[in-house]
């Protein structure tokens, strides 16, 4: 199996699975109860939150611990705009956020709120001019992805960041699922306050995920309850997820350096791969984008024939954010990039991970060429 679907998921580490089953068979005690059992449950957490914290360099009050990028997105984007909007109710995101920023955009919008979406340019990258022009002296609330999960795109963060730190007012919240480990960020200096990143991104479990919230920075819960991860997000903590998360966020860093070397190779290998294969447009931007997201048409044959095709020699891509894939209408990021309708639908996502092979990625062109050519014969 050659498996290039990393953006959408990853394999857990077995590491991290060991963990996980570890702690469901011998810390399942609830970490909110009295007794000496719930004591070590709590205490376990407790020291998970540290090294969460200390291995991305901020407090240990700033991190929350949630299901995953969905729940941390809505929990950093809803909860920041009704906390704050007392001071105003302009907000600012982008055209090509997840879906789960988006549709959390709409929601706030059928409540009252204002929202600027930026434009990106061909490479799907949102200009910083416009982004300064649309900010305003009640804008609250600016929400914008690190690298787009679809392209790659690497949005300019640092001087959004930059411009921000001196308007205080103003809250700062980024979406950092896909360039985790990436294309690093530094938290405690770059102007965010708010920071989501998701579990199975990393080779973690599924279903967990941390919200990084900066001391000061307020938010309404989404969720009503016992008043857990510091009055922001009630629940009874998912300890096992949160451990195997945990394992899997020290080894991901401890190969982060290397890893992005590795996949800057294999990126390249992919873009030297794929001219060769006729009817090729890499909708990637050639600089500016992380090292493990490619996505190309291939004209005249549709994504998602072309994703079974490629099933057939036990090799997996995806057309565009997993989220939306099972729909059949085009990638509303490229249709936005200026990309025309028909080849947007041609377009497939290959993201690699830091175990991906250069032998891989060779057999995927072999493999992606014989395709091509059987699926346009057969189409005329």
């Amino acid at each position: 199996m050659i498996y290039l679907d990393n953006s959408a998921t990853t394999k857990p580490y077995a590491e991290a699975m060991d963990t996980y089953r570890t702690v469901a068979e011998q810390f399942f005690a609830n970490p909110s109860s009295l007794h000496k059992l719930g004591g070590k449950s709590e205490a376990l957490l407790s020291r998970s939150r540290e090294q969460a914290a200390s291995l991305l360099g901020v407090d240990k009050k700033e991190i929350v611990f949630t299901s995953g990028g969905t729940e941390g997105n809505n929990l950093a984007i809803k909860g920041a705009a009704l906390a704050y909007r007392g001071r105003g109710r302009h907000l600012i995101t982008t055209s090509v956020e997840h879906a789960s920023a988006l549709n959390a955009f709409g929601q706030l919008e059928n409540l009252g709120f204002e929202v600027t979406y930026l434009p990106v340019d061909h490479e799907g990258r949102v200009s910083f001019d416009d982004f300064k022009r649309a900010y305003r002296e009640d804008t609250i609330l600016v929400s914008v992805m690190h690298v787009n999960n679809e392209v790659g795109t690497i949005q300019p963060i640092r001087e959004i960041g930059e411009f921000l730190k001196a308007r205080p007012t103003t809250v700062f919240h980024v979406d950092h699922v896909q360039g985790f480990a990436k294309v690093p960020l530094r938290l405690a200096e770059s102007g965010i306050d708010l920071c989501t990143i998701s579990g199975h991104k990393f080779h973690g479990p599924k279903g967990t995920g941390i919200l990084y919230v900066r001391n000061g920075t307020l938010l309404d819960p989404l969720f009503a309850g016992g008043g857990q991860e510091n009055q922001r997000r009630s629940g009874t903590e998912n300890l096992p997820g949160i451990c195997g998360m945990v394992r899997a966020l020290r080894m991901t860093l401890e190969r982060e350096n290397e890893g992005i070397l590795h996949l800057t190779a294999l990126q390249k290998r992919l873009r030297d791969g794929l001219p060769q294969i006729g009817g090729t447009v890499i909708h990637t931007p050639q600089s500016g984008a992380a090292p493990h997201i490619v996505n190309v048409s291939l004209k005249g044959i549709k994504a998602e024939v072309l994703v079974h095709a490629l099933e057939e020699n036990d090799i997996f891509v995806s057309t565009k954010s997993a989220c939306s894939s099972k729909d059949d209408e085009a990638s509303g990021v490229l249709l936005a990039m200026g990309v025309p309708e028909d080849e947007a639908k041609e377009a497939i996502r290959i993201s690699t991970a830091f175990e991906t092979t250069a032998e891989e990625i060779d057999a995927f062109l072999s493999a992606l060429a014989v395709q091509t050519r059987q699926l346009k014969r057969v189409m005329g």
